[in-house]
């Protein structure tokens, strides 16, 4: 199944905010899928995003939506948020393509979700906007608290600052539908945002505690600076992921 469809994601807010800035540090592109366990072209995609997520250089994630769970078997990890940030970009760039697998790449522009070249090419085609990827992000874990960095941007630059809390790596066995009999792994599942505060395009950091998003089965968390608003997300201007399992993590615990 490949198949366009074409609803406003409630979003949890927390965090605060001071200054300081962060030159020097990497752009990542960011590569979102919108997937689903109910779609049968779903798995390559699927494993692309597991390749993609050890690159270094890209946050990966994966955002299963829930319009198809009427077909028989209910995505044990969709989320109506999901849906409605895929229907959000659709509106912006106002081509209405909204299907599984989709993978939209840097916030501008959609490919299939399996396409790898197309993705490489979507990639090199955003990072030739000046604006987009133009934030180099700090994001770092220290004792008890998640510290985030987002250091001034070009001028015209402005949105919203966002973490997110995911999972690296989620096997499911699907029982019904056009998967029925597979387990397929999903890698790096969001599964919750939380709003850190808008930003004017002016150097902006936040403490967040790590009590509040290392929730069971969270590993990873990853920040977005991104234009628009959730309803209406835009050019994705900087990213950062960090490992909660990492070797720094466990010594800052």
């Amino acid at each position: 199944m490949n198949c366009r469809v074409a609803a406003s994601v409630a979003l949890t807010v927390l965090g605060s905010a001071a200054m300081l800035h962060g030159a020097g540090a990497e752009t990542l592109g960011v590569i979102e899928l919108f997937t689903s366990q109910g779609c049968s072209s779903c798995p390559p995609a699927d494993r692309l995003v597991g390749k993609l997520a050890h690159d270094p250089s890209i946050v990966a994630m994966s955002l299963p939506i829930d319009y198809w769970d009427y077909l028989g078997w209910r995505d044990t990890l969709a989320s109506p948020g999901n849906t409605a940030r895929q229907r959000g970009y659709a509106r912006m760039r106002g081509d209405r393509e909204i299907y599984t697998p989709q993978m939209v790449i840097n916030g501008k522009v959609h490919v299939p979700g399996g396409d790898e070249p197309g993705v490489e090419q979507a990639m090199a085609e955003t990072r030739g906007d000046p604006m987009t990827l133009s934030v180099p992000v700090k994001l770092s874990l220290a004792g008890d608290q998640v510290n985030v960095t987002v250091p001034a941007g070009p001028d015209g630059s402005g949105g919203e600052v966002w973490l997110c809390t995911m999972m690296s790596a989620v096997p499911v066995r699907i029982d019904r539908g056009e998967n029925v009999g597979h387990t397929v792994t999903y890698h790096n599942v969001v599964r919750r945002w939380v709003k850190l505060g808008d930003w004017s395009g002016a150097p902006r950091s936040f403490r967040v505690p790590l009590s509040s998003v290392a929730e069971s089965g969270i590993d990873t968390v990853a920040v977005l600076v991104q234009a628009g608003t959730v309803e209406d997300p835009g050019t994705m201007f900087g990213a950062a992921i960090e490992s909660l399992r990492s070797p720094q993590a466990q010594v800052n615990r």
